[in-house]
């Protein structure tokens, strides 16, 4: 249960009591009582209230590009530039990928010419 919330978990109940007298009547008039047993038929149940805890932990901080790789490409470092063309390949830059990158994102730069997933693998 989320920290600030409460909730009844077990209701609470009036109990029940038999208590049996012995009554001493002098003339019509009531004149003794005595206790002779007193026995509780139906025991109280308490209430329980549940106080909740549980404090959700903060989001983890999003995960950045390390030293200038494009997040859209994993495994290799394909840099962050106005566009960025396979090296080797036709392209005119201005940067260059020189190496195989798993498509992670968006294919930004169009590096995965055959849309099977990998950047710069033929």
């Amino acid at each position: 249960m989320v920290q600030g919330q409460s909730a009844v978990t077990t209701a609470g109940q009036n109990g029940e009591r038999t208590r049996t007298y012995r009554v001493t009547l002098t003339d019509g008039k009531e004149t003794k009582r005595e206790l002779v047993s007193d026995t509780v038929t139906v025991p109280p149940v308490t209430e329980v209230t549940s106080v909740g805890t549980y404090v959700e932990p903060a989001a983890p901080p999003p995960a950045a590009a390390p030293g200038g790789c494009d997040p859209n490409y994993a495994d290799a470092c394909v840099p962050i530039a106005s566009d960025v063309d396979c090296a080797g390949g036709k392209g005119n830059g201005p940067a260059y990928f020189d190496g195989v990158a798993r498509v992670v994102g968006r294919d930004i730069y169009k590096l995965d010419g055959d849309g099977d997933g990998w950047a710069c693998n033929g």
